[in-house]
């Protein structure tokens, strides 16, 4: 049986791929399937760049809005419920266009979940005492020892990661990154044409520091206010997320609306040069400028094209 065809736009925070995933549905009658690890919770709209109302509108999205801020969602509920979508989508005749810039997401969906060394709790606990007893910077020091690899591509206050990173690597002598990159060369149980939008540096960091200014004025602070008034705990975890984490430290009084705004993009770009990392690493990615849609349609058209024999 032929396998069905996916188009994945992926690339870093910034870059377009909604609006190219938009035009391209619409020029090509098809859907799109969200692969955003943050777009999948209600009420979380403006900070997390969901499509705007008129894109859902013109083209059906799928998996946005799907679970409430304090239910918890991975990787693997991703790549279940992706994986009928899909399945749901190439029946009804529709071309399929998945877009994101979670990384983990799309290679959970395209190939399975890696299979790490499973959970050792005794070596857990005793990073998380480290981790009380000397800070989360003392634990990202112990995995750039280690494993300089995972360090790379692991924000350093993001302490499950980290432990995690450690525990494969005490576990396996080897490095958690090794296993996805080895993983990532596995089958795909889907024919897969993947499209990234290269944008220069530069121009990328002034895209972050225009989107934060945008999500500002269309009431990210009223958005945060709003969640934690519907009884919602700050300390969840898409509330601890960037751009969520400084509004709250806002709302605390913590920062000035300058420094706010400052530290937001900080951290976009910070998440934009983790994705870069991730998507680079990747040589199935054909890379286009946001410019080429015409060229990116055509390579669209071509890869959907059944063979002739």
């Amino acid at each position: 049986m032929a396998k069905i065809k996916l188009v994945v736009i992926c690339s870093p925070t910034a870059t377009g791929k909604t609006g190219l995933a938009v035009e391209l549905a619409l020029a090509m009658g098809g859907e799109i399937v969200s692969a955003d690890s943050l777009q999948v919770y209600r009420y979380l709209d403006i900070g997390t760049a969901k499509p705007t109302r008129a894109q859902r509108e013109a083209v059906r999205h799928h998996l946005i809005d799907v679970v409430e801020p304090d239910e918890e969602y991975n990787a693997a509920l991703y790549a279940d419920q992706a994986g009928s979508v899909i399945e749901g989508l190439a029946r009804a005749g529709k071309n399929i266009f998945v877009v994101g810039g979670t990384g983990l997401y799309i290679r959970a969906l395209l190939h399975g979940i890696l299979a790490t060394p499973p959970v050792d709790q005794s070596i857990r606990d005793f990073y998380k005492q480290i981790r009380d007893r000397h800070g989360r910077g003392h634990l990202f020091g112990l995995l750039k020892e280690k494993d300089p690899l995972a360090a790379a591509q692991i924000n350093p206050n993001d302490w499950v990661r980290v432990i995690r990173a450690l525990e494969v690597f005490e576990q396996s002598g080897q490095s958690i990154v090794t296993m996805q990159r080895e993983h990532a060369f596995a089958g795909s149980r889907y024919d897969v044409c993947k499209i990234g939008l290269h944008v220069e540096r530069a121009e990328l960091k002034r895209r972050i520091d225009l989107r934060v200014q945008q999500m500002a004025s269309d009431g990210l602070v009223d958005e945060v206010r709003e969640v934690l008034k519907r009884g919602y705990s700050q300390d969840l975890k898409p509330l601890q997320a960037m751009g969520y984490k400084q509004i709250l430290g806002f709302l605390a009084g913590r920062y000035e609306w300058p420094q706010t705004l400052e530290l937001i993009s900080r951290a976009t770009w910070q998440y934009a040069k983790r994705q870069m990392t991730w998507f680079c690493a990747d040589r199935s990615i054909a890379w286009f400028g946001p410019d080429q849609f015409k060229k990116i349609k055509k390579t669209v058209e071509v890869f959907q094209t059944p063979p002739v024999y």
